[in-house]
């Protein structure tokens, strides 16, 4: 069967029911239909000084596209747990239609291990997205409007850009106000994907609603004649907006096959945005189970390192373990074997691409401090000398490694990794060994570098670069941004998701390579500095075969092609 047809095919609890097993009283839940709900941000005050349960970070090698399964894993574990008899909980980012109808397909977990209503999920779910759009739009059209009308701040260079939640690189660039009214002033333009959107990231950072009005007004829109920033505030503007997103504000509870409660809030892409579910659902969900686990988009190198670094720095919050997915397919394809060989029994192209998976190995422990399990997402193609392979290799660097087989199993595919997750963070020698009691990551970057130093630690300590290159328009921003008074905040760097490095080619992470930084831009609202490297864009394009070729719905109502 199918991913939708396992989805369908299973009964699924009330979603009060769900929210009952997690101690969330009836009327602390907004029902959006069935198996959907809104939590009231009024539980996290009522539960406020409970202790946390354990928090459990998954993340992955660099992606490749055959898929390497990390949300499929991440819900096994959780429902893993509760096999064992321990209250756990998921806290994951909300799928896009970009990647939807482009490339990826759904992003609601696959086989038996998957989060559901998958349909509505993968779709308009709750509405979130579409708020953060409409906020983002009526922002633009007020900077417009108050253009059109006067200009009485005199802006001089609009910085915000429209957004839309596809893929359509026709929109990266365009020309706005062509329609030859008075007073219109015509001006280059373009889009963002939605996700890429800074309020989005606002959403998934603040803490509450009062926040995330300081934040939206906190938004720089552009600049007027005498270099000086131009904010949403000053546009009146954050009121509205915040009604916009009076509602999405507000965690969505919702459920795997396996009853596990899910809570799904926000959904940056780690590849061109800070890649994490919103900070208010992970504390939410360290309150109400033992165990919470928690995913960063893409692979460790981008969402793992942003979540750390950004996420956990306003937070304060740190993972009690760092799980990390790898599939033999994936460590073949690092290792240069070819698509269409990947099939094949390929030892050495398999200990060629070990060099991605101990990369982001080292990272993890050495760099931030963290202790890490290795998870193998298990494929039917995956021969027993292959995995034999692997953990002989993980065990001579003395690194735990867990075979996962939640898409064929279910939660029992993950007994074992589960058992190991609550071993882990209850033996008192790891917690001696990586200064779990301490509440802080070791970061990266102090907050009070410069700019440069640090995209260059960053650069030089995660991507194993030997250095950074920028070009004259990335330090002109930077110089402009440091004198605006913003060198300290945390950095954001856009860049592919496929290779450690800014080059997607480059799949084995091969040569003297620098990290291309070709601009640089101030988010005051969300509180970071995003550096574009390579050729990333923040307006995905569909491929030559998008998805949303394959995707139809029947005379009865029920979708297909969606997985």
């Amino acid at each position: 069967m199918t991913d939708i047809e396992i989805a369908r095919n299973t009964e699924l609890k009330e979603i009060t029911e769900i929210a009952e097993d997690i101690g969330i009283k009836k009327d602390e839940i907004e029902q959006y239909g069935k198996y959907k709900g809104k939590i009231s941000n009024e539980v996290y005050k009522r539960l406020e000084n409970k202790k946390d349960g354990k928090l459990i970070l998954v993340t992955a090698i660099n992606p490749t596209p055959l898929g390497e399964g990390k949300t499929t894993v991440s819900i096994a574990i959780a429902d893993g747990l509760r096999k064992i008899n321990k209250k756990s909980i998921l806290a994951l980012r909300e799928p896009s239609l970009g990647p939807v109808f482009g490339i990826k397909g759904g992003a609601t977990g696959g086989g038996r291990v998957q989060v559901a209503p998958m349909e509505d999920i993968n779709l308009h779910f709750t509405g979130d997205i579409h708020a953060i759009t409409s906020a983002n739009n009526l922002l633009a059209s007020l900077i417009d409007n108050h253009i059109y009308f006067g200009n009485e701040l005199k802006i001089k260079e609009v910085t915000w850009k429209r957004c839309m939640d596809l893929n359509d690189r026709q929109l990266r660039v365009i020309e706005t106000g062509l329609s030859e009214e008075k007073n219109i002033v015509p001006r280059k333009d373009g889009f963002n994907i939605s996700v890429a959107s800074e309020i989005m990231a606002i959403l998934c950072l603040a803490e509450n609603m009062k926040d995330l009005k300081q934040k939206l007004g906190n938004i720089v829109i552009g600049y007027n004649y005498k270099d000086n920033p131009i904010y949403a505030r000053d546009l009146k503007a954050e009121g509205a907006m915040a009604v916009l997103l009076k509602d999405a504000i507000k965690p969505n509870l919702v459920q795997t096959l396996e009853h596990t409660p899910a809570i799904i809030h926000g959904g940056p892409f780690a590849n061109i945005a800070h890649g994490c579910n919103s900070i208010i659902a992970t504390k939410l969900a360290l309150k109400l189970a033992d165990y919470t686990i928690t995913e960063a988009g893409f692979g460790a190198d981008l969402g793992a390192e942003k979540f750390l670094d950004i996420k956990c720095r306003k937070a304060k919050i740190k993972p009690d373990l760092v799980v990390l997915v790898a599939t033999i397919k994936a460590l073949k394809y690092h290792g240069g074997v070819k698509k269409e060989e990947i099939q094949k029994e390929n030892i050495k192209g398999i200990e060629r691409g070990l060099k991605n998976l101990f990369n982001h190995i080292e990272n993890l422990k050495e760099r931030f401090g963290l202790k890490v399990i290795v998870a193998l997402n298990k494929y039917d193609t995956d021969t027993i000398e292959e995995i034999e392979f692997l953990q002989n290799k993980l065990k001579e660097g003395n690194i735990p490694i867990s075979i996962v087989e939640g898409w064929a199993k279910g939660g029992k595919g993950a007994i074992d990794i589960a058992n190991k997750i609550v071993e882990e963070t209850t033996n008192k020698e790891f917690v001696s060994d990586f200064a779990i009691l301490n509440k802080e990551v070791n970061y990266i970057y102090q907050i009070e570098d410069d700019i440069k130093t640090k995209i260059q630690k960053v650069a030089t300590k995660i991507y194993h670069s030997k250095g950074v290159i920028y070009t004259k328009e990335a330090i002109e921003n930077i110089e402009k941004i440091e004198k605006l008074g913003y060198k300290n905040l945390p950095i954001c760097i856009a860049k592919t998701q496929y290779s450690l490095s800014d080059d997607p080619k480059n799949l084995q992470d091969e040569g003297d390579y620098k990290i291309n930084i070709r601009n640089v831009e101030l988010k005051a609202g969300a509180g970071f500095i995003v550096a574009l490297a390579g050729k990333i864009m923040t307006m995905p394009g569909l491929p030559k075969v998008p998805t949303a070729e394959n995707i139809d719905i029947d005379d009865n109502g029920n979708c297909t092609g969606i997985f």
